[in-house]
């Protein structure tokens, strides 16, 4: 098999990932005393002979004088001293390790519990950040504590180990040492005080270290070191483009198809995995003709997968647009098949000059470095079977042949009309026209009925004599033998051009339908608007019915969308959602789990977690077809990213409204602790001395402690009205009354309010008599001139002025009140508006409360104007509000 060779991506960014990690070596064993810290110290001894910097994270001898006498010469790391529960404990210092960063570390016992208050929980979370700092690390770990075999550990040695390991740590391990011994020197040992303390030798042998229960963790310690093995090679090759399969370990791969051979074939693999203790998968081959399988040849390959599936069998579904065989063994070889299982190729009817090969037959002749297994039923369905190639139904089809005849006699009619103008060698084109447009219609087999009937209709009607399939020229016996191999030349070219043409709609209309899929989820914000899409989309894609289940707030698995609407589900229909919830597997009808369900539930998962149940139901129907199912993944696939979006989004959401929340909360403490502070210690420290001065102040003095005490409280009521102002602006219950407003009258009024404020600065107005009157609302208008003349007053220094004037143009009246103080910074121009924004003031310059400008821009806004703040001179000193307001309707300025 002629086949292009490179490595695979995945494997390459597999690799690529590896770069600048530390690399991991696990010394694995099946049982305490097997020697496991043993040989990590002598493995360590000698990287250090060879001059390779070792430091010992930690190490667990247990007292065994032989295990402490390979420690001399070995740096040992002091522990980290933690306190807990009143007490100081030991644990590894991993920033200590960290800082020290030798070139190989040795960290004992990898599934060891941390004290609490340690970095991590875990000292295989430890070896994590140790291999990303791109150290070295040896460490052991006994067979009982991987994750996935806990509870068959259980089962075997009836005791629950709890401190486990997850099994991606040992996919994580470049190199596993399996560190094995007998059961009988390893009882011996522990006869002798090696293992444990004597006292609990004699429950130890009875318990956990009874020769049974060593064996099969003996057992299990070589099939996972096995695996492991065969994981990192099959990751070998795939990086290195090596083919395959190298014969390191069996693997059985049994292919399927509709014919009733197939259960034979899978029982067969079943009894071969078992002999040989390896694994074993099912397939089946979906190609573009199996769309047009009758639905009882679908439902044959699917009850069949199922039984491959109760009996242990990974299932797996190969595509093939073309060439059949090839893809099998293309993926025999990705996955380091050593034996394939097929059926006896069916007998030929005809020689194999005029027959297709079969595809067993070509699997048969190309796989010379398989061993295939050939598996015999009854002859009479022996010869029924074919694998994963059988004849389109349109090929089998009555029809197609009748139309293929009448397609030949209109083109032997054609060219009997035209006889006379041509040559008779010219004339065989007409037949081939109409082979060629058989072949592209129906296929294969009726395209070669086609060339044979055109074949004797030419010989009968147009080569003389005529009417007779007698040749009178020797020359033309030549020209019938090419016409009829060339006609089935061109219609088998053409059939596959068909067959290549049908594959690519196919294709091209599941890429449209996962298309039009993604963009409508991509347009869509919140949950219920993917739900509802997701629902209606699979619904009307797969003509089905559709429902998605999510859990509520207490966990508990609910209906949050269906279509057609449905909330209500049958006790076994939630047995079945429950265990897919539970296991995160796909359960259900059509499945190998609970199938006596009605329907089939499909976890939605993620990268980061399951977030729900995909569920369809197709009525009456008993089967999912293979293309039906590898679509529905892919929805599936599909919405559980879409709803992790959503949910990254809402969180994003809230955390931005939380940040916002927590920003405006310290500035209104800040703003209300000083500026609400400040006027009110002032009020009391002047009251206070007016109660207390029993006339020692005079007249003068009392006056002095009045006003004070009037000012401040003015100041003070300022800010609350700012603050209700504001409280107003957010909610929109600030009412403004539309009426004519003389803007000189409105600022009259305001340079009044803060007449001792501004009493050193010099104010310059330039207002004209003819100013034209704004619409708007008087008071609100004075709040905002008062609002920016505050501003003035504060930041410009004494003596400088402080000027304020207006002219209309366009309909508007702007008003600008400038001022000589350090002015504000262009790149915050745009923010002084904000609530709470304070321009960073330098030492001895007053501090704002952030809430004036905003105020007068939220009134500004709600009266139809604008409002921007701008540099007074050209060298950015000063500052400019300028704000506009709609003239009023009159358009004429009001009284001198």
């Amino acid at each position: 098999m002629e086949k292009e060779s490179r490595p695979e991506p995945e494997a390459l960014l597999a690799e690529a990932a590896k770069e600048g990690r530390g690399r991991l070596k696990i010394f694995l064993g099946a049982a305490p005393g097997v020697g496991k810290t043993y040989a990590m110290l002598e493995a360590a001894q000698r990287r250090r002979a060879d001059g390779v910097d070792v430091v010992v994270g930690v190490v667990e001898t247990h007292g065994r004088a032989e295990t402490e006498r390979l420690t001399p010469g070995l740096e040992l790391l002091p522990r980290a001293q933690v306190p807990y529960g009143g007490r100081i404990l030991a644990e590894m210092d991993l920033d200590g390790l960290l800082a020290r960063r030798p070139r190989l570390a040795l960290v004992d016992e990898l599934a060891h519990t941390n004290v609490p208050g340690s970095r991590h929980a875990k000292r295989w979370q430890d070896v994590e950040e140790l291999l990303d700092a791109g150290i070295d690390v040896y460490s052991t770990l006994n067979i009982q504590h991987l994750e996935s075999l806990n509870d068959v550990v259980a089962r075997i040695a009836r005791l629950k180990v709890r401190e486990t390991v997850p099994d991606k740590v040992l996919e994580l391990a470049d190199e596993i040492e399996l560190i094995d011994l007998p059961p009988e020197e390893l009882i011996e040992r522990l006869r002798q005080g090696k293992v444990c303390i004597h006292d609990q030798i004699a429950r130890a042998i009875q318990n956990f270290f009874s020769k049974g229960n060593l064996t099969a963790l003996r057992e299990l310690a070589m099939r996972v070191a096995a695996d492991r093995v065969d994981a990192q090679m099959t990751a070998h090759m795939k990086s290195h483009a090596i083919a395959g399969p190298w014969p390191t370990q069996d693997r059985v791969l049994v292919c399927v198809n509709e014919a009733p051979v197939s259960k034979a074939l899978v029982r067969a693999a079943k009894r071969m995995a078992e002999r040989s203790r390896t694994d074993w998968i099912a397939a089946s081959v979906a190609t573009p003709q199996s769309e047009h399988l009758p639905d009882a040849a679908k439902d044959s390959i699917a009850e069949t997968l199922r039984l491959a599936e109760t009996l242990g069998a990974e299932i797996a579904t190969i595509n093939a647009e073309s060439h059949v065989a090839d893809e099998i063994l293309s993926f025999a070889q990705s996955r380091n098949v050593s034996r394939i299982v097929i059926g006896r190729p069916r007998p030929r009817l005809f020689s194999a000059w005029f027959t297709r090969e079969t595809v067993a037959e070509e699997i048969i002749r190309k796989a010379q470095d398989f061993e295939v297994t050939i598996v015999s039923a009854d002859p009479v369905e022996a010869r029924k079977s074919v694998i994963g190639a059988a004849r389109p139904a349109l090929e089998r089809d009555p029809k197609a042949y009748l139309w293929a005849t009448a397609t030949i006699i209109a083109s032997g009619a054609a060219a009997t009309l035209v006889s006379g103008l041509f040559p008779v060698e010219s004339l065989s084109l007409f037949f081939l026209v109409g082979v060629l447009a058989v072949a592209s219609r129906f296929g294969l087999w009726p395209s070669i009925y086609a060339s044979v009937l055109a074949f004797l209709g030419y010989d009968f009607f147009l080569v003389e004599p005529y009417y007779t399939f007698e040749i009178a020229h020797e020359k033309v016996v030549m020209t019938l033998v090419l016409f009829l191999l060339v006609a089935i030349v061109t219609g088998n070219l053409a059939a596959r051009l068909r067959n290549q043409a049908r594959a690519q709609r196919a294709i091209a209309k599941r890429t449209a339908k996962l298309f039009d899929f993604s963009r409508r989820v991509a347009s869509v914000a919140s949950l219920d608007d993917v739900v509802w899409a997701a629902v209606t989309h699979v619904a009307s894609t797969m003509q089905c019915s559709s429902m998605i289940l999510m859990p509520d707030r207490s966990g508990k698995l609910a209906i949050v969308g269906g279509m057609p609407p449905e909330d209500q589900l049958q006790a076994r229909d939630w047995g079945a959602a429950a265990w897919a919830w539970e296991k995160a597997e796909p359960a259900g009808w059509s499945s190998a789990t609970l199938p006596s369900a009605t329907w089939l539930f499909m976890p939605m998962k993620s990268a980061e977690k399951v977030h729900g149940l995909l569920a369809v139901q197709f009525g009456a129907r008993e089967y999912i077809t293979t293309e039906e199912r590898r679509l529905l993944d892919s929805l599936v696939d599909q919405v559980g990213i879409a709803i992790e979006r959503t949910k990254l989004a809402a969180d994003m959401e809230q955390s931005r409204l939380l940040a916002e929340t927590e920003s405006l909360r310290a500035a209104l403490l800040s703003s209300v602790s000083h500026d609400l502070r400040t006027p009110l210690v002032s009020i009391i420290g002047a009251a206070t001395a007016l109660v207390e001065s029993d006339g020692a102040l005079g007249g003068s003095g009392r006056k002095a402690m009045a006003e004070t005490i009037r000012d401040e409280g003015e100041r003070l009521n300022r800010y609350v009205q700012n603050l209700l102002d504001m409280t107003r602006l957010g909610y929109g219950a600030l009412k403004v009354a539309r009426e004519p407003v003389d803007l000189r009258e409105v600022v009259g009024r305001a340079i009044r309010r803060l007449e001792r404020d501004l009493a050193r600065h010099r104010v310059v107005r330039d207002l004209p008599s003819s100013l034209p009157e704004v619409m708007g609302d008087a008071v609100l208008l004075e709040q905002v001139a008062t609002n920016i003349l505050d501003n003035a007053a504060k930041y410009a220094p004494p003596g400088s002025e402080v000027t304020i004037s207006a002219a209309p143009h366009d309909g508007v009246v702007a008003l600008a009140i400038s001022d000589q103080g350090p002015g504000i910074a262009e790149a915050d121009r745009p923010h002084v508006f904000d609530m709470f924004f304070r321009v960073h003031a330098g030492d001895g310059l007053p501090g704002g409360t952030g809430l004036g400008l905003a105020i007068a821009k939220g009134i500004v806004d709600a009266h139809g104007g604008s409002i921007r703040a701008e540099a007074a001179t050209a060298g950015g000193r000063g500052t400019r509000i300028v704000l506009t307001l709609p003239m009023g309707s009159s358009g004429h300025g009001g009284p001198a």
